[in-house]
């Protein structure tokens, strides 16, 4: 069996080139995906920085213990504690103390991202200066980097300063110096400090009440120190949906392609069982040539994938999804897992085909050799059909018990496999009908080429449902995908929109505005209720041993009420004060009146009573708390009603003046709802991109190649209509709209997936009382089955012209 699978490679190779192109790009993007989740794994062990200089670094308790009856349960907190005074006091009795102070400083015309120091800690890092001098008064500051000038006077949110000296920087932020006194002022909590003393004493004084940190552990008190943790969380989220989609897509494709093969070697087949072979010896014969194929394939895709890889990795850094010391490592576990995934799928994907093709008795195979029936196998269709009826089940259990998880990132992702799937499977049966509603009106009008290109499109079952196939799923995986972003992010914009009163929203612009900014917000003329509201956080334990975090808005009561239109289910929003809480339906014991046991951002516990309950929503935005139950949490928030008669224009002008170099913007309602909406453009749309477009090379390259050899098997039938009078152009022209009319059923087909898939998650949003409207993404839609036609219709006319070079007619 080897020594004739060998000469039938040998002999008939063009017959699997589109199987060893499928399995050898997807072994390649495995090995892609593989090499990067490993090297994302590899992220560089970083030493201190702000502190490298620093004897002993003494940090306030930053992470929330609580006791359950399975042990301790931890979360970092919001707002890390200060050191506590009487341990202040004491460790100053055994060497000098530095606080060290942090605050975000906005100065016109600067960049972004500036940090305010006390000066006395520069000497830590250490930060060496490379002009001027030290500041000593007030109004006098030191900055890093070249973006300001010594003697240059600098309007901030923290009053005009000028500036005396300029330092080197540590490479991770853009400091800015002010004195001690001036920075204890500006930020009067200090939550770590340096001590000058021996460790071990400062330990024995310090006990648990805080964090001692010496050698690289001084690491966790810059500030994002959790940077790279974060980094590899998104690494790896990123390329595992990639692979699980780049995995996915690679073995239906491949499945696909193989069993195509093998189907059009029917004819070979019954010639063979005429001569004598017995049904296992036709069936290990093909195996054994898909074990060949796939051991070249998957050693070539190997070797591609490694090549490829660093590529990637750049590509990621350069759009900003990975840190810049992500790069491929020499990891050899994932060349492993890919090349024995292709070798497994490359023997699955002729399995079915092969035991189909050794089951025929040699009159029926010579028989069907030139007509497609049988196209949907038993098996095929018990397989689509599970896969249809466990889509649909897991769809209707989810919204009956938990609408929320159909909102999630894992579960958007993920479940839209199950259909697309079973549509796959069950595609034979489904591509002639609707080619034929395609073809209707073509083959309505004079002349024959409609009714050819109709009739010859929709006879072809199995080459068009191999041909469809790729299309169907990258266009289904498009509008998902994609589509879902854009219906989760225009219903978070609409519940945003809806659940406020304010024609105003000042925002912070990714920092903070301070009580100096909020008082002169409060001041401008024309308003008729400001808000102001601050981002926290509240712990609470879900069943007793699941420590969970809930993000709260911290805002005065009253204010809320006069700018939020908040839909309660229960209770008003108007009973929440100091002693209270308002909390979603998904809170676990959610009553009106009930007592809550809750730990606050900064880790202290507090019994409230819940005062109002609010639906789910699109959630995250469920918990209101007052700014005295959210210590240390800073405003980034202002909403603002106009008063009756006011003009609004000057309204909004009047508190752009009042954000001064504060930096805030000023957005009307709608505008602000718009730009806070989730998956819209950053990370997650663009990662989706990414994966999106890794699937769609693989499934054009796979394309062609399905359609070359579909093309190319078609010799006779094109020699015969050229025969018949028809002229070159004419047969290459009917090739082509055959090609384009499979493509568009394939992506109709695509489209109808992802329609019902939105159409689960519209349906969950319903359920959470959130706005729900299905929004597709066309462009990336209309660019996806453009560019599979484009892909189909060239392999087939190029095929077709090959094949229709004069010395083969």
């Amino acid at each position: 069996m080897l020594s004739l699978a060998l000469r039938t490679l040998r002999t008939r190779w063009t017959a699997f080139v589109g199987g060893f192109a499928a399995l050898a790009l997807g072994v390649g993007l495995l090995t892609v995906m593989g090499l990067s989740l490993a090297s994302a794994a590899d992220a560089p062990g970083r030493a201190p920085e702000r502190f490298a200089a620093a004897p002993v670094v003494v940090r306030g308790a930053d992470t929330l213990r609580v006791p359950t009856p399975i042990g301790v349960r931890t979360r970092p907190l919001a707002v890390p504690r200060p050191v506590p005074a009487d341990t202040v006091a004491a460790l100053r009795a055994l060497g000098r103390v530095t606080e060290d102070r942090s605050y975000p400083v906005r100065a016109a015309g600067g960049p972004s991202g500036l940090v305010g120091h006390p000066w006395s800690t520069a000497a830590f890092a250490p930060y060496r200066l490379t002009g001027g001098r030290a500041p000593h008064a007030d109004g006098e500051v030191v900055t890093t980097g070249t973006w300001a000038a010594v003697g240059q006077r600098l309007r901030t949110d923290r009053g005009t300063v000028r500036v005396v000296g300029t330092a080197t920087g540590t490479g991770t932020e853009r400091a800015v110096f002010h004195t001690d006194a001036r920075a204890a002022r500006l930020a009067p909590v200090s939550v770590q400090l340096v001590v000058d003393a021996d460790p071990a004493a400062v330990r024995r004084v310090v006990g648990d009440r805080a964090r001692v940190l010496t050698g690289d552990a001084r690491r966790a008190a810059d500030a994002g120190a959790d940077r790279d943790r974060e980094a590899v969380t998104a690494l790896n989220a990123l390329f595992g949906t990639a692979g699980g989609v780049a995995g996915f897509v690679s073995v239906f494709v491949v499945a696909s392609t193989f069993a195509f093969t093998v189907a059009q070697r029917r004819r070979e087949f019954g010639l063979l069982r005429l001569a004598g072979a017995t049904p296992g010896q036709v069936r290990r014969t093909v195996l054994a040539e898909s074990l060949l194929v796939g051991v070249a394939a998957s050693a070539a895709g190997c070797a591609l994938g490694g090549y490829a890889a660093p590529f990637l990795a750049a590509r990621v850094v350069a759009q900003g999804l990975a840190p810049d010391w992500f790069v491929i490592g020499g990891h050899a576990w994932p060349y492993h897992a890919a090349f024995w995934t292709g070798l497994v799928v490359a023997v699955c994907g002729v399995v079915a085909a092969s035991w189909r093709a050794g089951r025929t008795r040699p009159a029926q195979a010579l028989r069907e050799a030139s007509v497609d029936s049988g196209t949907l196998t038993r098996g095929r269709l018990l397989c689509g059909a599970a896969l249809l009826l466990a889509a649909a089940g897991t769809l209707a259990w989810a919204l009956l018990t938990d609408p929320s998880d159909l909102l999630h990132r894992k579960t958007y992702i993920s479940r839209p496999m199950l259909l697309i799937t079973a549509v796959a499977l069950l595609a034979p049966p489904l591509v002639g009908p609707v080619v034929r509603l395609l073809g209707w009106l073509p083959s309505r009008l004079p002349g024959a080429g409609g009714t050819l290109v109709r009739e010859n499109a929709a006879g072809g079952v199995r080459r068009g449902a191999a041909v469809a196939a790729p299309v169907l799923v990258t266009v289904a995986l498009a509008g998902s995908l994609l589509g879902a972003t854009a219906t989760l992010g225009e219903a978070a914009a609409a519940e945003a929109r809806a659940r406020t009163a304010a024609d105003l929203v000042v925002t912070a612009d990714g920092g903070t505005l301070d009580a100096a900014t909020v008082r002169r917000l409060r001041a401008v003329p024309g308003t008729a209720a400001v808000s102001a509201s601050a981002p926290s956080a509240v712990y609470a334990l879900q069943d007793g041993v699941a420590l969970i975090r809930a993000e709260a808005r911290a805002a005065d009561p009253g204010a809320l009420a006069a700018t939020a239109r908040l839909p309660v289910t229960a209770g008003r929003i108007g009973d929440l004060d100091d002693g209270s809480i308002v909390v979603d339906e998904e809170w676990q014991g959610a009553a009106v009146g009930r007592r809550v046991t809750v730990w606050l951002g900064d880790g202290t516990r507090r019994s409230l009573r819940v005062a109002a309950v609010l639906p789910v929503g699109t959630g995250g935005h469920g918990v209101y708390v007052t700014p005295a139950n959210a210590p240390g949490a800073r405003v980034d928030r202002v909403e603002v009603t106009v008063a009756p008669g006011a003009d609004r224009a000057a309204v909004a002008a009047g508190l752009r003046a009042a954000t001064g170099p504060a930096g805030g913007r000023v957005l009307d309602a709608g505008a602000w709802a718009r730009a806070g909406a989730p998956g819209g453009g950053g990370t997650t749309r663009l990662g989706l991109l990414v994966v999106l477009g890794i699937a769609l090379v693989y499934a054009g390259i796979s394309l062609a190649g399905t359609q070359a050899m579909a093309t190319a098997g078609r010799a006779r039938e094109l020699a015969a209509l050229r025969l018949a009078g028809a002229t070159r152009a004419q047969v290459l022209r009917l090739v082509g709209a055959e090609a384009l009319t499979v493509a568009a059923a394939g992506a109709l087909l695509g489209l109808l997936v992802a329609v019902v898939n939105l159409l689960g998650m519209t349906g969950a949003l319903a359920l959470l009382s959130a706005p729900a409207r299905l929004a597709l993404p066309w462009p990336a839609l209309a660019a996806t089955a453009g560019a599979c036609a484009l892909i189909a219709v060239t392999s087939a006319v190029l095929t077709a012209a090959r094949t229709l070079r004069p010395h083969q007619t």
